[in-house]
């Protein structure tokens, strides 16, 4: 069955549309990639959703204006990857995620923009949405959501591997070997902490709005991190929270942000040891959830999403990683 994909993730960066060949039972997944395109946001829209994501209050009005806006231009990647790569049956779409609060002491709830009724009605194709809602209502974090697919596509026989994504936010599938008796069960997954996000918005405080990510790390590179500070900001009861666990912008945003620069500020620190110090606490964070909760250290990472394309960042969590393996970077938004 061809199938879309549509999804943007807490980073914002645009619609990323994939057209697949889905075929075989779950424990038999064929999956082919016939293309894959990641269509920008318009600026203002792009602009109009961090606003909302950083608590900007709106009216019902504006709300259902975003959602509409976010609903055409999911559907117009839908319709532009299948005129560059073929027709697809179906369109599976996650949306835009505006607000996430994870279950404490109540249900958790999850919010995405970009409703599937209305792309289903631009592209004239079947399509399924709000994957999150379900699994918080029965008492479930909602993300991460890829754990299930990681196990079918990418477990392997004999290793123990991780799937590191560091898209806005980090999460991590841990998969056992396939040959493990009942290695389904042991499957697990959730989010270790900031992945792109803290990074991305100090660059544009650093430029006034000009710059929206540091590419590659080369300015973070230029630095060296602050030990001391890095450690303080580990000690953030969310780093030790017990698996399973979901964040997102509402508490690794614009506010922990300021935190941690007013911290930053008793140091003196240059603008390039502080971004050292950011990228050096986003691979640690990464690191010390494998330290405290896998049931054993992997044999191999698979690294994915758009932090895996910050040579910076991805050499940290290299150095940071004793004795795992990291494997090739794959990309994954």
């Amino acid at each position: 069955m061809k199938i879309i994909g549509l999804m943007s993730g807490t980073s914002v960066d645009g619609i990323d549309a994939a057209l697949v060949d889905l075929s075989g039972a779950p424990d038999q997944l064929q999956l082919q990639l016939i293309g894959f395109h990641t269509y920008t946001y318009p600026p203002e829209i792009r602009q109009a959703i961090l606003e909302v994501c950083a608590g900007k209050e709106v009216g019902a009005e504006q709300l259902i204006t975003l959602d509409d806006q976010i609903a055409a231009v999911f559907a117009e990647a839908a319709i532009k990857i299948q005129k560059q790569f073929g027709k697809a049956e179906l369109i599976g779409s996650h949306g835009q995620t505006i607000f996430h609060r994870p279950p404490r002491n109540n249900l958790g709830f999850s919010w995405q923009l970009g409703r599937g009724e209305a792309i289903a009605a631009l592209t004239h194709l079947p399509t399924v949405s709000n994957f999150r809602r379900a699994d918080m209502a029965a008492g479930g974090q909602g993300a991460p959501l890829v754990p299930k697919i990681d196990a079918y596509l990418l477990a392997h026989p004999t290793k123990h591997r991780c799937v590191q994504n560091l898209g806005g936010i980090g999460n991590v599938t841990y998969l056992p070997p396939t040959s493990k008796p009942d290695w389904e069960n042991y499957v697990i997954g959730w989010d270790t902490g900031p992945g792109n996000v803290l990074l991305d918005l100090a660059i544009q405080k650093l430029t006034d709005g000009q710059q929206a990510y540091d590419q590659d790390g080369v300015w973070a590179a230029q630095g060296t991190p602050h030990l001391e500070l890095v450690h303080q900001w580990l000690e953030d009861p969310f780093i030790s929270q017990l698996p399973p666990k979901s964040t997102g912008r509402e508490y690794f945003g614009v506010a922990f942000l300021e935190k941690c620069w007013q911290q930053a500020e008793q140091f003196q620190l240059s603008e390039a040891d502080w971004l050292a110090s950011l990228t050096e606490f986003t691979a640690l964070t990464v690191i010390e959830n494998y330290r405290q909760f896998l049931p054993q250290m992997p044999d191999e990472i698979l690294l994915c999403g758009g932090g895996c394309r910050n040579g910076y960042l991805r050499d940290r969590c290299k150095l940071l990683r004793g004795e795992f393996q990291l494997a090739r970077p794959m990309g994954r938004g």
